[in-house]
C-alpha cells in the first residue's frame, strides 16, 4: 500500500511473521549460507542468495582495496541490526522515532592478526552510540531499545560464544 505509513507496514509485518513463527517450531529455522571466493590475491567476491558484493583488504595490507574489509562488514552488520531492531520495535509499540543513527566503534590491535604477538586476535572493546530524536518519553524509548537489544541476533553474535565448526574439503 503506497500511502501506508512505515510504522503501520512494520507493525503488520511483525504480526504476520510472529503468527507464522508461532504455528510450528520448524518455521523460522534454517541455515544461512554466504560464500566468499578469492578472486585476486585477497579480494573476495561474496554471494548470499541474490546479493553479490566485494570485500578486500587495503593495499597497505596486501589487498587491492576494491571493497570494504571484513571489519567494516562486521561493524555494519551490528550497526544495521541494532538500528533496524530499534526501529522495528519502536514502530510495533507505537513509540515514534523522528530520526535514529547507530554508530559502532571497535577498538582493535592488528598485531595478533599478523603474528606479531601471541595475544588473541579480535576486537578489544565494542561500543555503540545511538542518537535518537523522538517526541516519546525517555523511559519509553529506553524500554524499546532494551527490548530490541535483547532480541538482536548480531548483538548476540558479538556478545555470546557461538558454536563453531570447520569442515575442510580438499580437492586434488
Amino acid at each position: 500500500m503506497a500511502n501506508e505509513a512505515p510504522e503501520d507496514r512494520i507493525r503488520v509485518a511483525i504480526d504476520r511473521v510472529r503468527r507464522a513463527l508461532s504455528r510450528l517450531d520448524s518455521v523460522g529455522r534454517g541455515t544461512a549460507r554466504t560464500q566468499a571466493r578469492i578472486r585476486d590475491g585477497l579480494t573476495c567476491e561474496v554471494e548470499d542468495g541474490p546479493w553479490r558484493f566485494t570485500a578486500d583488504l587495503p593495499a597497505k595490507a596486501g589487498g587491492m582495496g576494491e571493497g570494504p574489509d571484513p571489519g567494516v562488514y562486521g561493524r555494519a552488520a551490528l550497526a544495521t541490526c541494532l538500528a533496524a531492531g530499534y526501529s522495528m520495535w519502536a514502530a510495533y509499540h507505537d513509540v515514534p522515532l523522528t530520526s535514529l543513527k547507530v554508530e559502532v566503534e571497535a577498538d582493535y590491535d592488528a598485531r595478533p592478526e599478523y603474528g606479531v604477538t601471541d595475544e588473541p586476535p579480535g576486537y578489544k572493546a565494542v561500543r555503540w552510540i545511538v542518537e535518537v530524536q523522538s517526541p516519546a518519553a525517555e523511559d519509553e524509548i529506553l524500554e524499546v531499545m532494551d527490548l530490541a537489544e535483547a532480541r538482536s541476533p548480531f548483538l548476540a553474535v558479538f556478545r555470546d560464544p557461538q558454536k563453531l565448526h570447520r569442515e575442510v574439503r580438499i580437492n586434488r
